[in-house]
């Protein structure tokens, strides 16, 4: 399968971990900048393939990714191929992007208005669930040192004050 390209963005080195995405021009807010693709697969085919590695990830001591997209209560995408582009958008605790899932197709959405040269990024919305396995590196002000959604950052903070 072909690669996925979108005239807005281009692929490069991130500072938020390894390659990025970054806006190649300007974007306008509210733009469907690019589909996120993969193979359409079971949720329970989804759990074995995600279970599968963090295992690997574990026995290896190298941090597996995960690239399987929630789609519906059946099934979700599993992004992991070459060919997905939007595989490459980091995790930010101030996201410019959200993803939105319209007539059965997972897109990345400019939430505002991104400058030409700024890193794309959304919201990964992991729960506190292993919250330790996904430490954050967006640089964020508000950035608290886990992936884990908005909704339970203020959780985790209270979580973490705790532990100190």
């Amino acid at each position: 399968m072909e690669k996925t390209i979108s005239q807005y963005i281009e692929v490069r080195e991130s500072s938020i971990h390894n390659k990025g995405i970054f806006a190649r021009v300007n974007i306008s807010k509210g733009t469907k900048i690019i589909e996120y693709i993969g193979e359409k697969i079971t949720k329970k085919e989804s759990e074995r393939r995600s279970d599968m590695v963090l295992e690997e990830s574990k026995n290896n001591k190298i941090k597996g990714a995960v690239y399987i997209f929630d789609l519906n209560k059946k099934y979700d995408i599993d992004g992991y191929p070459l060919y997905n582009t939007a595989r490459w958008i980091n995790h930010s605790c101030k996201p410019n992007c959200e993803t939105e899932i319209i007539n059965g197709h997972i897109w990345i959405v400019a939430l505002r208005d991104i400058k030409k040269g700024e890193e794309l990024s959304y919201d990964y919305g992991y729960s506190l669930d292993d919250f330790e396995e996904h430490p954050c590196k967006c640089g964020c002000k508000n950035c608290i040192g886990y992936i884990v959604s908005e909704e339970h950052r203020e959780k985790l903070k209270k979580k973490l004050a705790k532990k100190k």
